[in-house]
């Protein structure tokens, strides 16, 4: 018996991407991305010094947590046995979206990111970027995961901590550009750090000259170098070894880039058209809207253009190695690729059949009353099932076993690897988190495993 699958579109062969190369991608200083490296899993950058940006994006899980919704500030632990914290320090919110792949961020094209698109490349504000801050984003910042780099930091959920916890979260509360000035005197004031940006800085002379822009310039440098990767089985057969794939796997880029109709969105060498999609996705967590908005809905693209046409579409996601990067979607509804596969298939009905225990959301009682709230809203239930840009189709199911295949054909080879990992030790002794055996993904089920 067959099952649906999503096309909107005539069932016409799309082109096959250009192979990636390096010169793809933007020029990375190794020592910049060395020193990347320490800021990046160094919870000196938070405002109470409790967690890094390697807490959700770690090396050992393939840049992510391995959550469908983060937990951040207050937080204990990493990966899915990370807990809630306790006492008045536990966490008051889920991180309100899935954490999103780090992989290949620092190619050319790239111009869009976060899920709502919330920050692109643009001339609106005078400083290269529409992004939260507006103008009051510093100046000098060269490349969009630079630009990236510095939210997370101001983020009451994520690493900043509520207000009247610490001096950072204080600023942020009067303006997100006083809190940058506090975390950078955090970091000139070590002496390891300093001498590591006058070392790799040639503008920078003195500790004094190390401000934000430069912590977000080491921070871009270390993702971009760490993640990129391009030597999957695809990107081999795409140089012209037509026997990279797999049977199976050649069969599912056959139906990918043709019948299935998945490039129509997933195009270019990225597989991301950048743009953004409604998918109706299951809805649960605490939301993300507009500011004047309580609801615990999240409204996707709306939240930033305060466009209904916007309401309930998402960027689409990268897909290389994403066989690593499970839970799917922007809030990991589907724990499994086949699962995410099968709703874009057929969204309605996957929606109508899909489980809260689907979702990889540990335990944090204080907060469960509101984890699924918002399926209690008829109308928003109405509004969310209406919205859907991808008409289904039927498939058998051998056709998205090899969808499923070519879509594991898309993990790079040393991916598992990336070049610097997790360093044992940061310059401010604050402890480095580490990822245990069982919150390991074994890419093979996108499940976790007991042992690697």
């Amino acid at each position: 018996m067959g099952i649906l699958c999503a096309s909107g579109f005539a069932a016409l062969a799309d082109p096959l991407p250009h192979p990636l190369t390096d010169a793809d991608f933007l020029s990375v200083d190794p020592d910049q991305a060395k020193l990347g490296q320490l800021l990046f899993y160094d919870k000196i950058l938070s405002g109470n010094k409790n967690i890094s940006c390697g807490t959700c994006h770690h090396a050992d899980l393939a840049g992510g947590d391995g959550l469908s919704l983060g937990i951040g500030e207050g937080g204990s632990g990493v990966g899915p046995s990370r807990t809630g914290g306790t006492g008045a320090d536990r966490v008051r919110k889920r991180i309100p979206r899935n954490a999103p792949s780090l992989w290949n961020l620092g190619h050319k094209d790239v111009n869009v990111l976060f899920h709502d698109g919330r920050l692109s490349i643009s001339d609106l504000y005078g400083n290269g970027f529409n992004s939260p801050a507006e103008e009051w984003l510093p100046k000098g910042l060269t490349n969009i995961v630079a630009a990236q780099a510095v939210f997370p930091l101001t983020a009451q959920f994520e690493m900043a901590g509520n207000p009247k916890e610490n001096e950072v979260a204080g600023a942020v509360h009067d303006r997100v550009d006083a809190a940058w000035p506090i975390i950078s005197k955090r970091v000139r004031s070590i002496p390891a750090y300093s001498a590591e940006f006058t070392r790799v800085f040639e503008h920078i002379n003195h500790a004094e000259d190390i401000g934000i822009v430069d912590i977000a310039e080491a921070l871009s440098a270390f993702i971009r170098m760490e993640w990129r990767n391009h030597d999957s089985p695809f990107d081999a057969y795409l140089a012209g070894d037509r026997t990279a794939l797999t049977p199976s796997a050649h069969r599912g880029m056959e139906l990918f880039f043709g019948r299935a109709g998945c490039s129509s969105c997933h195009s270019g060498s990225l597989l991301t058209d950048q743009r953004f999609h409604a998918l109706a996705l299951p809805a649960f967590g605490p939301g993300r809207t507009r500011r004047f908005d309580p609801y615990a809905r999240d409204v996707g693209r709306m939240g930033e253009s305060d466009t209904l046409e916007d309401a309930y579409r998402f960027r689409t996601p990268p897909l290389r190695n994403v066989a690593l990067t499970g839970p799917y979607g922007h809030n990991g509804a589907y724990p499994t690729l086949r699962g995410m596969v099968e709703h874009h298939l057929d969204p309605t009905g996957s929606r109508a059949r899909w489980r809260p225990d689907q979702a990889e959301l540990p335990a944090l009682p204080w907060l469960s009353a509101t984890d699924f709230v918002i399926t209690q809203d008829r109308l928003e239930m109405a509004r969310q099932d209406a919205q859907i840009d991808i008409e289904p189709l039927a498939l058998r199911h051998a056709e998205i076993d090899a969808i499923v295949s070519f879509l594991h054909g898309l993990t790079g080879e040393t991916a598992v690897k990336t070049p610097f990992g997790v360093p044992e030790t940061v310059p401010s002794g604050l402890p480095v988190d580490v990822v245990y055996p069982i919150d390991i993904i074994d890419i093979s089920i996108n499940r976790r495993v007991q042992n690697r």
